[in-house]
């Protein structure tokens, strides 16, 4: 039995025992396992300050936050565009 399978099922396990909190960390080890980490590089792994993405957070199709302004900031005046390109002088 493979180091993946030998996980999934430990977690399954810990799962049906009501042990959540195991089963939580075994399911971050199973992630980083199927990212290609080691076994022993996943067993070795802290996981717990990680937080999952929320929906929402990012624009949607990139991975840049939406930019909010800071505050106080105003927007600023948009130029009349019967004076663009004319000087003031004569």
């Amino acid at each position: 039995m493979d180091e993946i399978e030998r996980v999934r099922l430990e977690m399954e396990a810990a799962a049906e025992a009501l042990d959540f909190e195991q089963a939580r960390r075994l399911r971050d080890q199973l992630a980083l396992l199927r990212g290609g980490a080691s076994a022993e590089e996943a067993a070795d792994a802290e996981t717990v300050g990680l937080i999952r993405q929320q929906p929402g957070a990012m624009g949607l199709g990139t991975s840049q936050q939406r930019m909010t302004p800071p505050p106080g900031w105003k927007k600023p005046v948009k130029p009349d565009p019967m004076t663009k390109g004319r000087s003031r002088k004569r």
